[in-house]
């Protein structure tokens, strides 16, 4: 039994899509009597040119009724052969698709004296109507040849007399060009199953067919030719109007090529207005049933299909495919035996050693390689993969994909491809970091992974800390106490003995880690942390065993003790009712008590949330309770450099989320400064202690609305203005503060749509003096919005008129900065996918939502499947339909509304 899996078409909300590709097929030239006869004939493209520029034109039908406006190609100018190569996007999805839904396909010619049939300057050149599903009701995909009608519209009607498909005709005798149409059709279904992966490769033998083809068709196209010159007159006779009306037209010898989106399955029509049934209902139905269209759920794998027959009438002609958990999650024995055959061609051979890809297979390989982490490889791509590993192994970024493609299971082969990473290239930290997440668990390839972070300097590896404590939990670890952690993961011995030999590191580690030992939500939680534990265990065991490790065992230990003072006296403040003044008086007569220690501190203490700041004493003058409902307190604390480190602590709220955003934001800022690109970015700094407590540093700022209710006119611009006056200056402004701001906005624009920042308004957009522009608050990500409605990117009016306006030379630099920082972060989108995956099972609320598709969301944000230009270009529109929108102004004057209510 095989088994079958498929979608549903009324799940599928994806846009109806068709690929044009080209146009194949000649005619004769007309005669020069012809022109004679009908001199309006001279002045069509096609008949002035063998390649003219055409254009076509695209409809989805139903019904013998249009159901969508035309989409048309863009101009081509053609030299050689008639090719578009273009992808069209129509304005309905497949879940909302009738059963009869066609492709209404013409391709217009140019004809400046118009004349009759012509639609302006337009007329058709041919027609053809591609029909969406098949008889057995699945959507068409992958490449068609679609025959057209020369002169003719497509008309798009359920009898269409422009079928792109004929109906299939048996030779006479006699008809030997019958027969050669029929065995060309017969090869071409064939090259397309060969295409589509339905028919195994063997490139040997598929080179002998290709050859053999070739010359087939060569000799078809003689012929058609001959056809084409013998019906030029009647075709003729067909564009003025000698055509019966009633009779249906023959195809000519054009044929058009396209190519529908290629699904991982079979998608089966199913109408929207019966409700899907529970899985359990999936049973057989009795004929009185039959008239019942079952919907399975997307994404739902069905187990061994049963293959009904249609003169079975004893199960009322058809049978249910049930789904069976059990035999879905097993391997396929047959897909298992043929990996197994075609591995045992490539695995101890002696040649594969110096087998080299010719210049199409290097091209497929090199298409495989630039695939996302994301990306699923299909068997035959990781066969392919596996029998070049010699080869690839020169190639850095085809480790993860030749990984992927081993199976780990089989002891021969893991074994083998385990001597064969030994001998592979230095790769990218980016591609280490995907070796770490969840999808690989075999021993060997961590500890490649681990060996290559080895490399990376202690500042580096702080930019991946935070990911690189989660992948511990995909570690082969036993949170037993007899058992010897340090001998058990590559992973966790490497990290403990970093942050053994540089505090600032083992200071973060060590938080981290706390962090997860306090998470008692997730699904393995006691397992998890049992297993952090022990990792904290031997991380306190091996700083004795360094120079200074008493030192930093002390000092983190008293952290603990600060952290827990200060949670004291966050918690009562925000259990009590008083006002804020007595709540503010409350926290000062606190931290000026010296029983609380927090008076003078000597030794100095390196601050958690930046262990490069020793701190020696408490400012209680300075304390400021905020309004909000777990009224955060901001301290400030004397340093060791004889200045003041303001920070605020929050009890009640879990900052996982907030802290990961601002990791991910300096990560970025390090990217765009390797390309050359600083924009004056000025992440704070932020810490969880636990999953319901965490400091953040204070940034000296203003928020927009604060500074909106200040200023009237241009409220932005005058606050610059009032902190770097410069009469010389742009705007009556220091041309520093200005250039800080234009940057640093459009590095927070980039930044905060890539990952989908949401609830974005004018009190959590902020603004120094020095004219730091940067984002607070990130209780919404991965495109989460509480308000409506919500743009894509904030870029709000008062930071527009800030810089000039819209037509001012600053706001073009600024958009220039932004196309430049997209640019480089879509070159590091790798990485920025890998860090996402290894926080899947981090407890970050956005992420725990969907943690199979937070990465896709951020994936999506990138537009991989568009080119350098086309991104850029989308991303302008982003701006440009944000500028224009009035939404955003309306949620800014609301938000504003509710604040002062609240006040």
């Amino acid at each position: 039994m095989e088994p079958f899996s498929f979608v549903s078409s009324d799940s599928l909300e994806y846009p109806v899509s068709i690929r044009v590709i080209n146009l194949e097929g000649v005619e004769a030239p007309l005669r020069f009597s012809t022109l004679l006869e009908h001199p309006e004939l001279r002045h069509i493209g096609s008949n002035q040119s063998p390649h003219s520029d055409l254009y076509i034109t695209v409809q989805v039908w139903a019904g013998s009724k249009p159901l969508t406006v035309p989409v048309q190609t863009a101009y081509k100018s053609f030299r050689t052969e008639r090719r578009w190569n273009e992808w069209l996007t129509l304005p309905i999805t497949y879940s909302t698709l009738p059963q009869n839904s066609r492709l209404a396909i013409t391709i217009w010619d140019l004809s400046p004296t118009g004349g009759q049939g012509a639609q302006g300057h337009a007329i058709p050149f041919g027609g053809t109507t591609l029909a969406l599903f098949d008889k057995d009701n699945q959507l068409l995909k992958g490449r068609q040849k679609c025959r057209v009608y020369r002169h003719r519209q497509a008309d798009g009607n359920d009898d269409t007399k422009t079928p792109a498909v004929l109906a299939k005709r048996k030779a006479r005798k006699g008809e030997p060009e019958a027969r050669e149409v029929d065995e060309l059709d017969r090869m071409e279904k064939l090259f397309k199953k060969h295409e589509m992966g339905e028919i195994p490769r063997v490139d040997w033998l598929d080179q002998l067919v290709f050859r053999g083809f070739e010359k087939r068709g060569l000799q078809s196209v003689k012929t058609s030719l001959k056809a084409a010159q013998q019906a030029k007159v009647g075709q003729i006779d067909g564009l003025n109007g000698g055509d019966d009306a009633g009779s249906a037209p023959e195809p000519s010898s054009f044929v058009l090529n396209v190519e529908l989106p290629r699904f991982d399955f079979p998608v089966v029509f199913a109408d929207h207005q019966y409700p899907p049934p529970p899985v359990s209902s999936y049973l057989q139905l009795s004929s009185s049933q039959s008239n019942v269209i079952l919907k399975p759920p997307p994404e739902v794998q069905l187990g061994p299909g049963i293959n009904a027959m249609d003169d079975d009438e004893s199960y009322g002609g058809r049978l249910i495919r049930v789904y069976d958990p059990e035999v879905s999650a097993k391997d396929n024995p047959a897909e298992s035996k043929h990996r197994r055959l075609v591995r045992s061609q490539h695995r101890n051979g002696i040649l594969d050693k110096d087998l080299k890809p010719n210049a199409k297979v290097r091209d497929e390989l090199n298409m495989i390689m630039a695939y996302s982490p994301t990306h699923m490889l299909s068997p035959e791509e990781k066969d392919l993969i596996w029998k070049f590993r010699h080869h690839l192994t020169r190639d850095k970024k085809a480790l993860t994909k030749f990984a992927k493609s081993v199976n780990w299971q089989d002891q021969s082969e893991s074994r083998q491809a385990a001597q064969i990473l030994g001998k592979w290239t230095d790769i990218d930290v980016d591609d280490a970091l995907e070796l770490l997440g969840p999808t690989f668990d075999n021993p060997a390839v961590r500890a490649f992974a681990v060996d290559r972070l080895r490399k990376a300097d202690d500042q580096e590896l702080q930019l991946y800390l935070l990911q690189l404590v989660q992948a511990l939990k995909y570690e082969h670890i036993s949170p037993q106490p007899d058992h010897e952690i340090i001998q058990d993961s590559s992973l966790a011995r490497f990290l403990i003995s970093r942050a053994a030999d540089n505090f600032t590191l083992g200071n973060y580690f060590w938080w981290y880690v706390m962090v997860e030992c306090d998470d008692k939500s997730q699904d393995q939680g006691p397992v998890n942390q049992a297993i952090y534990e022990k990792i904290a265990y031997d991380f306190m065991t091996e700083l004795v065993k360094r120079p200074g490790g008493e030192e930093s065992r002390r000092n983190l230990k008293r952290q603990g003790e600060w952290i827990l003072v200060l949670s004291k006296i966050s918690g009562e403040i925000k259990e009590s009712n008083e006002s804020i003044a007595k709540r503010t008086e409350r926290v000062k007569h606190f931290l000026a008590d010296p029983k609380n220690e927090l008076v003078t501190i000597d030794p100095p203490l390196p601050l958690p949330l930046d262990p490069t700041v020793e701190i020696i004493g408490v400012v209680p003058e300075s304390t400021v309770v905020f309004k909000s409902s777990l009224h955060p307190i901001k301290v400030s604390f004397k340093t060791t450099a004889g200045g003041e480190y303001s920070i605020i602590f929050k009890t009640g709220d879990d900052l996982r989320q907030d802290q990961l955003v601002i990791q991910i934001i300096t990560l970025m800022d390090e990217l765009l400064k390797k390309e050359n690109l600083d924009l004056k970015l000025s992440p704070y700094k932020i810490l969880a202690t636990s999953t319901t407590a965490g400091l953040s540093q204070f940034v000296r700022s203003a928020s927009f609305q604060a500074i909106s209710s200040k200023y009237r006119n241009n409220p932005a611009l005058a606050y610059l203005k009032q902190n770097n006056p410069d009469s010389q200056g742009p705007m009556g402004l220091r041309k520093e503060a200005l250039d800080t701001f234009v940057k640093s906005c459009a590095g927070y624009c980039v930044i905060t749509y890539i990952l989908g920042v949401g609830d974005r308004h004018l009190d959590n957009l902020l603004l120094t003096p020095h004219g730091h522009f940067f984002h607070a608050d990130f209780g919404y990500i991965l495109g989460r919005d509480p308000k409506p409605f919500a743009p894509a990117m904030k870029l709000s009016k008062e930071m527009v008129d800030c810089m000039g306006g819209s037509n001012s030379e600053h706001y073009r630099q600024f958009k220039q900065y932004c196309f430049l920082a997209y640019s480089a972060l879509r070159k590091n989108c790798n990485l920025i996918l890998n860090l996402f995956t290894l926080m899947a099972d981090a407890n970050i609320p956005d992420i725990k939502l969907e943690p199979d598709k937070a990465v896709l969301k951020v994936k999506e944000r990138f537009h991989l499947e568009l080119d350098e230009e086309e991104a850029i270009r989308h991303l302008e529109r982003i701006m440009d339909d944000n500028l224009n929108a009035l939404v955003p102004v309306v949620i800014d004057k609301l938000h504003e509304l509710v604040q002062a209510f609240r006040a």
